[in-house]
């Protein structure tokens, strides 16, 4: 049903339940009212809690993922801000399945992870957290207590998968530390042995057409972006809220996709002038950029007809520069046979095979001829145009030696 522009960019109701009151230590959208949206993946087995976050609206979901353990209790990987209604999920949850016994921290550089944990865990103070090694933190490295893990039940996971309380039913790797100049980039793949899924952080992701239903529950972002121009009228359809789904996938993956442009500060304000909606949650009617015909291309080419991606940003700046490492990782998960992946942003679950989980990595390779069963899994290439931004940042890392050069691997 299409919508006045005052009844679409209508802001959406708030609840005591959505509280989140840390949020001006990361202040990303929605700030201080997140919606929760619980689904089981596997019944009786696997459950993931979904928020949403972002910058000047462009928000995607972020995840944890809870699992049932066969001797009792939960497992949660990557808590997502324990507001009411996300504790409130989980009791349910316990009720049925036994309390949560592990909490799980796989990341030592995603912030928007990192900040959750410790609230998550007082919430449940009979878990024990485990976290992943080399934690870090700027512009001053404290100890672990001092980030707010509750010291007395915060562990390093071990080194070796079996050695941990929960080993019997999964496998993990860590990608990393690789080094990033400020500090390390660090990521743990968690294997679910019985349900043969995958948790992973930030290395892969996969995007469909259509918004999340996490992103739905509030679809200003997506009428936001929906637009062509600061000028143009706003409504609700599935056609305006697919189009602004897309558009945030390019602009939060890419920073700056070929097909955008940005407008001068003199011509966004006088559009802004201009313009039916200038509300504070409009930015006063401020929309300084515009889309070229183009962008559905590059859409489809990211999209890659639902391929596994590694996300531009990962690809550029952090994984090119210690290829050996990565792809010594990925070789090792796709040793476990797995069948779906869980990451903790855009689309979830993915159907997957260890074969697709390895072919997402080929972009460090220079060649695509494989050893060990990989022969025919051909390298999927991004657009240039619309990585040159994302590359003039990487050759900035590499000219002023904040980071180690990027570069690939050969094939032997």
């Amino acid at each position: 049903m299409v919508q006045p522009p005052s009844a679409a960019f209508a802001q959406p109701p708030r609840s005591p339940q959505w509280n989140w009151p840390y949020w001006p230590i990361v202040p990303l959208y929605p700030y201080g009212q997140r919606r929760t949206l619980c689904r089981e993946l596997i019944p009786d087995s696997l459950w993931v809690l979904e928020q949403i976050q972002g910058i000047f609206y462009v928000t995607v979901p972020i995840r944890m993922t809870v699992v049932r353990l066969q001797k009792g209790g939960l497992l949660v990987y990557a808590p997502v801000a324990p507001t009411p209604e996300c504790v409130g999920l989980m009791r349910g949850l316990e009720q049925r399945h036994g309390t949560v016994r592990h909490i799980i921290l796989p990341t030592v550089t995603g912030i928007e992870h990192k900040v959750f944990v410790g609230p998550f865990a007082r919430r449940f103070p009979q878990a024990t957290v485990f976290v992943a090694a080399n934690q870090w933190s700027f512009p001053l490295d404290l100890p672990l207590p001092w980030l707010g893990l509750p010291w007395r039940r915060t562990q390093i996971l071990p080194t070796d998968s079996s050695a941990a309380p929960f080993g019997d039913e999964f496998d993990y790797a860590s990608l990393g530390p690789l080094s990033l100049g400020l500090g390390p980039f660090e990521e743990v793949a968690f294997f679910h042995r019985s349900t043969r899924t995958l948790l992973l952080t930030d290395t892969i992701i996969g995007i469909d057409p259509d918004p999340p239903a996490v992103v739905q529950l509030n679809p200003f972002p997506l009428l936001f972006h929906g637009r062509d121009h600061a000028l143009d009228s706003v409504t609700d359809s599935p056609e305006v809220r697919r189009k602004g789904w897309q558009r945030i996938c390019l602009f939060g993956l890419y920073f700056r996709p070929s097909a955008l442009t940005v407008t001068g500060w003199v011509q966004s304000f006088q559009d802004a002038a201009q313009g039916r909606d200038r509300s504070r949650a409009n930015y006063f009617g401020l929309f300084p950029v515009q889309w070229g015909e183009e962008w559905q291309q590059s859409f489809a080419a990211l999209r890659g007809e639902g391929r596994l991606l590694v996300a531009p940003i990962l690809q550029t700046l952090i994984l090119s520069r210690d290829p050996q490492s990565t792809l010594a990782w990925a070789d090792r998960v796709s040793r476990w046979p797995l069948q779906r992946i869980v990451p903790c942003h855009f689309s979830a679950p993915l159907a997957a095979t260890p074969q697709q989980f390895r072919a997402a990595f080929t972009f460090l390779e220079q060649d695509t001829r494989f050893k060990g069963g990989w022969a025919g899994w051909r390298r999927r290439s991004l657009p240039e145009a619309d990585l040159q931004v994302l590359r003039r940042f990487s050759q900035i890392l590499d000219d002023t030696g904040l980071a180690p050069p990027a570069q690939t691997r050969s094939v032997q």
